[in-house]
């Protein structure tokens, strides 16, 4: 399975990535060894994901989400709903 995620960031800031092991990603961005840009602001928390069959599928959508602005993402994080809605995003 291949995912595409957003996480919030410890500053409130959103990041969005694409994995094929969603949970060892997580654990990597809190560990300092996920992207460059999650490195200093941890911790993160796993908001949204979108899972795919294919990594291209799950690279092409990354795409697509880091093209939205803050709010066209949020709009995607409260209609999946992995985290109950939050005024602080």
């Amino acid at each position: 399975m291949n995912y595409t995620y957003l996480v919030r960031c410890a500053d409130g800031t959103l990041y969005c990535g694409w994995t094929n092991h969603l949970e060892e990603r997580i654990k990597a961005h809190n560990a300092g060894k996920g992207a460059k840009y999650t490195k200093g602001r941890r911790p993160v928390e796993l908001v949204y994901y979108e899972t795919f069959a294919t990594k291209q599928e799950a690279m092409k959508r990354e795409a697509e989400v880091k093209r939205l602005n803050r709010e066209g993402k949020i709009e995607l994080i409260h209609s999946q709903k992995v985290l109950p809605e939050s005024n602080d995003l």
